[in-house]
């Protein structure tokens, strides 16, 4: 029994070293073999999957059938599919939606822009009042 259970392991794998050593011309027909077997293997996975889509479709066509039928009889109206509408904003702050960081760098930007244009315009008037008084001040002949 023991022998028989050795020449098993050790047969398996000297099979396996066999087609890796041999340097046989058999290896360009063998994979090619193997990739038409793959191919085929692609093809039929796909056909399944087809098959199966289409029968999925035709068994929810039947049963949209059957629901609308009881609808009639029951004069039911069908529900419209409501569209997704952005969640309103929590009245808790805590659990409100975490901005992104896209989000608040456009924050600071528009702070920044904010801050600008008040020094701007805290310039711009100072300006305008020190001309206003030169002006006043001299006066040109």
């Amino acid at each position: 029994m023991a022998a028989f259970v050795a020449k098993a392991v050790v047969g398996n794998k000297l099979n396996a070293v066999k087609g890796a050593v041999g340097g046989d011309g058999d290896n360009d027909e063998d994979k090619e073999k193997e990739e038409e077997a793959e191919r085929e293997r692609l093809e039929a996975i796909r056909e399944a999957e087809e098959r199966r889509k289409e029968k999925h479709r035709k068994m929810e066509e039947e049963r949209e059938k059957i629901r609308q039928e009881i609808r009639d009889k029951y004069n039911i109206k069908k529900k419209e599919v409501i569209q997704e509408q952005p969640p309103e904003e929590p009245v808790n702050p805590l659990m409100r939606k975490k901005k992104t960081p896209e989000e608040l760098a456009r924050e600071a930007e528009a702070e920044e822009e904010d801050e600008f244009t008040k020094l701007k315009n805290t310039i711009e008037t100072q300006v305008n009042e020190l001309r206003s008084q030169i002006e006043s001040r001299c006066s040109i002949q």
